[in-house]
């Protein structure tokens, strides 16, 4: 169930439904909400991407059993000055098994390759510096020489003392992949309390826990991984992650000589903000088209010699991308 506050809040009421809440009314009613989506079919019985599943099903349980932070002091705001309140979820997680399907949204297009992109500026150029990214989604947090201050890229450059030399997080990750497959230690982290106060935004999606399983009848082993985020945006951001983390272990995966598995995301504060759940709504009413085949160009057989060239989309057929959206800073 939604917050008390929630339910009685008239602006909530028609930010949710889309209608304006009769006075004295003080719950909603179930045609307030349309069914819970099962999983979709397309014609002739295949299933529609799982991807858009998870979605839909998290959406709709934030928005049902979530609870406000209207009027609560909160840091984020809208570019026109106004607090950006949100509905959220504690303890948010999914999984998706690369094996099976690629997890892209077809409910709107995401970018694949920016998305790719974006992740090889941290892991791969290592860089804290937005003139190193062929994107415009960090230049509200960048100052005037273009560094986001001593995060994301600038923890992936420190490098550390082990007992095999100096490296950085990304060089002992894939170290350890090659060298001791099946410890279990094989993490990174970015989220570095000493640094945080010179960094422009604090690192949301901030540690990475990689696993390796041998699966039986498979002669390759396979990798998985647990993405940690203390906090995402649904709408701006959700699959964009999904998406960018799981080519990045798909690259790890490739050029360890090991099979892609499963990605499993753990959403601290799960939310939507209050002047995106209209976007939500019409993006959840959407029926979901088959999954994408994404796969790396298979020459590359080290880490940093991907490019976003070497990722290959195929059949990615989306619904209309949904424009203009407004971003809480």
């Amino acid at each position: 169930m939604v917050c008390k506050a929630l339910w009685q809040s008239r602006l909530w009421y028609g930010i949710i439904t889309g209608r304006i809440r009769p006075a004295g009314k003080t719950t909603f009613e179930a045609a307030d909400f349309p069914e819970r989506p099962r999983k979709q079919k397309q014609k002739g019985g295949a299933d529609m991407s799982v991807a858009d599943t998870i979605f839909i099903n998290m959406c709709r349980d934030v928005i049902e059993n979530g609870t406000s932070t209207e009027g609560e002091k909160v840091r984020p705001v809208w570019e026109d000055g106004t607090p950006a309140y949100t509905i959220k979820k504690f303890g948010v997680v999914n999984r998706y098994d690369l094996r099976k399907e690629f997890p892209a949204l077809t409910l709107r297009k995401t970018a694949l390759k920016s998305a790719m992109d974006e992740i090889l500026w941290i892991w791969q150029k290592k860089s804290n510096n937005i003139h190193d990214l062929n994107s415009h989604i960090w230049d509200s947090w960048a100052d005037e020489t273009g560094s986001i201050g001593k995060a994301y890229g600038y923890q992936m450059q420190v490098k550390h003392e082990y007992k095999e030399g100096m490296m950085d997080q990304v060089d002992r990750l894939l170290y350890d992949l090659k060298h001791n497959p099946y410890s279990r230690r094989i993490m990174t982290n970015i989220y570095v309390h000493q640094d945080l106060h010179e960094m422009n935004l604090y690192p949301c999606a901030y540690s990475m826990t990689f696993n390796v399983t041998k699966e039986p009848g498979k002669d390759k082993l396979t990798l998985n991984a647990i993405l940690n985020q203390r906090s995402q945006d649904i709408l701006a951001a959700n699959n964009w992650n999904v998406c960018q983390y799981s080519i990045l272990l798909m690259m790890f995966a490739q050029v360890c000589d090991m099979e892609a598995g499963e990605l499993v995301h753990v959403i601290s504060d799960c939310h939507i903000y209050d002047r995106h759940i209209p976007v939500i709504k019409e993006l959840i009413s959407r029926t979901p088209y088959p999954a994408p085949s994404v796969r790396l160009n298979p020459e590359i057989k080290n880490f940093y010699d991907f490019t976003v060239d070497d990722l290959i989309v195929e059949n990615y057929q989306t619904w209309p991308q949904i424009k203009n959206i407004p971003i809480a800073i």
